[in-house]
């Protein structure tokens, strides 16, 4: 694990408010330190907890309905006092955005701050929730001995971009008030167990922003200094310093960032069901979504969490983070009473697939900041807290998927066995399939030929929860030609392992010429 500078402005605190003392708005520097009542504390973490639960029901109608479009404005999107308790019962798999978090802070619960990467993995591989993506690959790694940071690598794991910490490294910022290091520190341990460049970035940037909305009272200042926390020849961070730099450009139309940021940065490299396809969970994209909700929101509950929710794609989880950051900053009693009977209805309730419920969780999330602030230099005397602040510190650069170029799709449609010698000109390639069994506890084991060498045996389980997205893949081969094998070694009776089709990358990109 890498270390993190900690440096401070001598900054000096100006004004006391709603408890706590912070910089005023004309100077968004963050403070040396900051002064806040334990109340006020944990009126923030409840906030950022009942924000996200609440931005992840309203977008939850519109997720992955609009993708490379808009929620167009004549969409009507429903709220009502027990919404949130519908989904509760009806779809509880939608908040997987939260009881993501819960794992993490259950295993903090239980091990302390010092709990090794290795304990959150082994705790969300083998939990009981179905997972997606990198969250599902980094699972299937985990159980098959592949461990953190391998376990997010993009050379281990296609999905290595997506959204996946992202949208659960809430926790991270909300353990972390003030302090965005201690936050990136967490998600290097966490983070790299599903993601790695721009997925893990993600991470780092929420937990970040999260953090800095206990101190900073505007959205522009949390975006703009929890940004630095992103290497700046990131993909990454270009791309979010290029939405700050349009909302200047266009302060009254989101509409415009919004194009804007299609036309430069809506590719998916990496994700095999998001390339050639409209479909994009890229974290650097969602987050752009998050920051135009943020900026454009200006503050107001209702209108961040709908412009997040109408720029598309990930369109419960976008909301969710942004109502979160913004919840944090406001505070749980400064939500508008419009979305708070709908929460207080399930506060008490279990998340799905967790023995947690927000109730318990606003307590176990205090107690984790409270442990963090002290551990970083802050000090608590009676029901006065000093947080000691930090500036932000560039995480180290990571980057992947590099001098990868989708080329094209071969469509393939076979079973395993009847596919013979597969051929392909490039430097990478990417099968989608997977097997078809109605023996949940059978797993196919085939081994993958290129060039007639072995490069792995691969244990494919019919059983969807510990299935393998893309059964199988090779990165940064030879420039060429390049012949594909495969043996199944344990074929049965009524079973198939079917290749959908296989995606392939060259060293150069593809390019139109006119």
């Amino acid at each position: 694990m890498y270390r993190f500078a900690r440096v401070c402005l001598s900054g000096i605190l100006v004004v006391l408010l709603g408890g706590c003392a912070v910089s005023p708005k004309d100077n968004p520097a963050i403070p040396e330190s900051l002064r806040i009542r334990k109340d006020v504390l944990l009126d923030k973490i409840k906030g950022g907890w009942a924000g996200q639960t609440i931005g992840c029901s309203y977008g939850g109608p519109t997720e992955f309905r609009f993708k490379g479009t808009m929620v167009q404005d004549y969409v009507p999107i429903e709220w009502n006092d027990h919404y949130i308790k519908s989904w509760f019962d009806n779809f509880p798999g939608l908040f997987d955005d939260v009881y993501m978090d819960l794992t993490f802070v259950s295993v903090f619960d239980r091990l302390g701050l010092d709990a090794p990467a290795d304990s959150f993995a082994v705790a969300f591989a083998n939990a009981e929730y179905v997972l997606w993506a990198a969250n599902q690959m980094a699972r299937y790694n985990v159980l098959h001995g592949i461990m953190p940071p391998a376990s997010g690598h993009w050379l281990n794991n296609p999905h290595a971009d997506d959204i996946d910490y992202q949208i659960e490294a809430d926790y991270s910022g909300l353990m972390s008030p003030g302090m965005p290091n201690a936050a990136s520190e967490i998600s290097d341990k966490i983070g790299h167990i599903m993601s790695y460049g721009n997925g893990w970035y993600g991470g780092v940037f929420v937990g970040a922003m999260y953090s800095l909305a206990f101190v900073l009272d505007n959205p522009m200042d949390i975006v703009t200094e929890a940004i630095k926390v992103i290497p700046l020849e990131s993909r990454f961070r270009q791309c979010i310093d290029d939405v700050v730099d349009w909302y200047r450009q266009y302060p009254e139309d989101w509409k415009q960032t919004w194009f804007e940021c299609q036309k430069k940065w809506s590719e998916d490299i990496g994700n095999p069901n998001g390339v050639f396809e409209p479909y994009n969970i890229d974290a650097m994209l969602n987050s752009a979504y998050v920051v135009i909700g943020l900026l454009y929101g200006e503050g107001d509950f209702f209108k961040t969490m709908d412009i997040s929710t109408r720029c598309g794609q990930d369109s419960d989880c976008n909301p969710a983070t942004a109502a979160g950051i913004l919840g944090t900053m406001l505070g749980y009693s400064n939500i508008p009473a419009y979305w708070m009977s709908s929460l207080r209805e399930v506060e008490d309730i279990d998340f799905a697939y967790m023995d947690i419920s927000l109730n318990e969780t606003y307590k176990m999330s205090y107690e984790q900041a409270l442990q963090m602030i002290v551990r970083n230099g802050g000090n608590i005397e009676g029901d006065e807290i000093t947080i000691v602040c930090q500036q932000p510190a560039t995480v180290p650069f990571e980057e992947a998927f590099t001098n990868q170029y989708p080329k094209r799709f071969i469509p393939i449609n076979k079973t395993i066995d009847a596919v013979g010698s597969f051929t392909f000109e490039g430097t990478s390639i990417v099968f989608r399939g997977g097997v078809s069994s109605e023996d949940k506890l059978y797993v196919a084991e085939v081994e993958m030929y290129i060039d007639g060498k072995k490069e792995e045996t691969v244990f494919l389980p019919a059983d969807y929860r510990f299935r393998r997205d893309e059964p199988f893949w090779k990165y940064q081969l030879p420039k060429g030609t390049h012949t594909v094998e495969f043996k199944w070694l344990n074929p049965k009776a009524g079973i198939t392992v079917h290749l959908a089709d296989a995606l392939v990358y060259s060293d150069t990109p593809n390019r139109i010429a006119y």
